[in-house]
């Protein structure tokens, strides 16, 4: 009897052993079959799909209930590319996973964001109407410790299949890679026909980029590696940047108060002068009629 006993407790524990979610350490796990969900304290748990990669949405959403209340710390591809400046936020999200166009982040401060949750205009009132817009380029700005000499048709290579196998990406995707050795960057294109809704690349980036930062979201706590030219690389930074199907719709209002002032005081300049000029050529035309 007593080893019956046994062999269920053990049957038992390898059982809740089992049961995690591969794609993402804060889940909660549950049951057999074994259940996962979002760690979120709402009416319906939201249950995630542990087979693929965890959607941007609900990954901030588990971020923020995780670490509540503490923040995450090349170029622009175009001019209209925007960087997610704003840091971590309470989303709303569909019940797939995808951002809802206007984020309120549960105060009365609004805004509009893109497919990959990144804000696209300015902060508003509740009142501010948003659309569906989705991003179809990413730029990977992905700058690595020290190595010598890498090649660049090998670093394509390495970085097509780090993407697809680590983080579901297809191979197709990675329209172009630029390497600066002397800078130690590697710039990566990633690109989706405009229009195509059936891939999401901002759940590729968010995972990269916390694999970058140290602080993986894959339970087995495996991470990041590069290996190249025969070279172990590892990356110290990462700019990630978004280009939307249709421009962002900043306005001036969304500069800081520090740039409003050096340009106040750039006009103030220009209208001196131009009043120092008006004054001297009426005083040199006074005086040559006096003569």
């Amino acid at each position: 009897m007593k080893s019956v006993v046994l062999l269920l407790v053990v049957f038992a524990v390898e059982a809740s052993a089992q049961c995690t979610c591969v794609n993402l350490l804060w889940a909660k796990c549950e049951g057999t079959p074994c259940k996962c969900y979002l760690p979120v304290q709402t009416p319906n748990r939201q249950l995630l799909d542990c087979t693929k990669l965890i959607p941007k949405c609900f990954l901030m959403k588990a971020e923020m209930a995780h670490i509540q209340g503490k923040r995450r710390l090349g170029g622009k591809p175009v001019e209209t590319a925007i960087v997610d400046n704003d840091g971590i936020y309470d989303p709303d999200c569909t019940s797939t996973g995808q951002f809802r166009p206007k984020q309120c982040n549960n105060t009365e401060e609004c805004w509009c964001v893109n497919s990959a949750g990144v804000r696209r205009s300015d902060k508003g009132s509740k009142d501010i109407q948003c659309e569906e817009v989705e991003t179809y380029w990413i730029r990977l700005d992905l700058k690595h410790t020290t190595a010598s000499h890498l090649n660049l048709t090998k670093i394509k290579t390495t970085i097509e299949n780090v993407l697809q196998e680590r983080y579901k990406l297809g191979k197709n995707l990675v329209k172009e890679v630029k390497y600066d050795e002397q800078a130690n960057l590697m710039v990566v294109d990633i690109k989706k026909d405009i229009g195509d809704r059936t891939q999401d690349l901002s759940h590729m980036a968010y995972y990269l980029m916390k694999d970058v930062k140290g602080t993986t979201l894959f339970s087995n706590g495996s991470k990041l590696k590069f290996t190249t030219d025969g070279q172990n690389v590892s990356f110290e930074d990462i700019i990630i940047y978004y280009v939307d199907e249709k421009p962002p719709t900043f306005t001036m209002k969304s500069l800081t108060g520090g740039v409003i002032a050096v340009i106040v005081v750039v006009l103030l300049a220009v209208v001196c002068g131009l009043l120092v000029v008006y004054f001297v050529r009426k005083r040199e035309r006074a005086m040559n009629k006096g003569q």
